[in-house]
């Protein structure tokens, strides 16, 4: 398989999961001090994991939890913002600006900012008050963070059940959806490499994740034009310019929103010929309870996608860390 090293991605999913304790350790003392409520910042794939961990939180907790975009807070604030908010961020490089003006006036506020930075020694990793330093796995430490509180809360009663097959089989399970995937991502990305336009539809948990795809994954990496859209959406629009031949994938996942994603798929089921389903509940996970699927549903297609882009890569020659604009030029 190609740029997969099963070793490594196993140890890198544990990685993640390792952190749960130091998690724990530092929400639970947080959460005695007082949180008066919870902001997921981020800009670009992060806010959109932001995204995915609200609408996680939003069905369960009546913890006032909302997402703010770092630029836009630099531009208009946020008076929800105050001295007992609980500020969630993450940071591959520890350097991106919005983020370090971002957390500068939240502290102006004194609020609280954990943050998960993956680089050590830089702006972020120093500015956070508390700091967590374990690359990759982003949605999963946001999903540990927003549980804990929703199990402090006491609406989450599942949760040390949840985190007892989370601990003994996701790496696993993740790990072989992969591999299982591989040669369906091949054939996707065959089917899919000389698109002008394709279009990516999502709900639930999944629609953070499918505009964090489309932008940063095939925008980004694969300089592939794309639109995400979330799949209620998909009929107060997008449908007039569906006809036989235009590409979409629809991620299919299995929590509260997954028959607004299905009711998309039955309409293009009619009207054309060049859509793409991608449902969770067709990837095994091992281990797990049937009742717990809905929490996996969106990590399982994230490994699937995780073959389409290395299937990408290695067809079409273009590198995924090759950029033309970004952090290249003044913008």
């Amino acid at each position: 398989m190609y740029k997969f090293n099963e070793e490594e991605v196993l140890q890198t999913y544990s990685n993640g999961i390792q952190l749960r304790p130091l998690i724990e350790e530092k929400l639970d003392a947080l959460w005695k001090k007082g949180i008066s409520n919870i902001c997921f910042m981020g800009i670009g794939g992060t806010y959109a994991s932001s995204l995915q961990a609200y609408v996680h939180m939003k069905e369960k907790s009546a913890l006032e939890v909302f997402v703010e975009n770092a630029a836009e807070y630099l531009a208009t604030g946020n008076k929800r913002i105050n001295e007992k908010t609980l500020v969630i961020i993450s940071s591959v490089t520890g350097t991106t600006s919005e983020m370090i003006d971002a957390v500068n006036k939240v502290h102006e506020v004194k609020a609280t900012v954990l943050g998960f930075i993956d680089t050590k020694d830089t702006p972020l990793y120093k500015m956070v008050d508390i700091c967590f330093c374990s690359p990759k796995n982003e949605q999963l430490k946001f999903f540990m963070v927003a549980d804990r509180l929703m199990f402090h809360e006491g609406v989450f009663e599942e949760y040390q059940d949840y985190y007892s097959q989370v601990d003994a089989h996701f790496a696993r399970v993740m790990v072989e959806a992969e591999k299982a995937h591989d040669q369906f991502a091949y054939e996707y990305v065959k089917r899919h490499i000389h698109d002008k336009m394709h279009y990516f539809l999502g709900a639930g948990a999944m629609y953070g994740a499918t505009y964090s795809y489309a932008m940063c994954y095939w925008e980004e990496m694969h300089w592939m034009r794309t639109k995400s859209i979330h799949a209620a959406e998909f009929f107060h629009g997008m449908l007039e310019i569906i006809d036989e031949e235009t590409p979409v994938t629809v991620f299919v996942t299995e929590d509260s929103q997954r028959e607004i994603a299905l009711r998309a798929v039955r309409f293009l089921d009619k009207i054309n010929k060049n859509h793409e389903v991608i449902d969770s509940k067709n990837i095994p996970a091992e281990g797990f309870s049937e009742k717990y699927r809905g929490y996996l549903s969106h990590h399982l297609i994230h490994a699937v996608t995780n073959r389409i882009d290395a299937a990408l890569e290695e067809i079409s020659g273009h590198d995924m860390d090759l950029r033309r604009y970004y952090r290249k030029v003044e913008y």
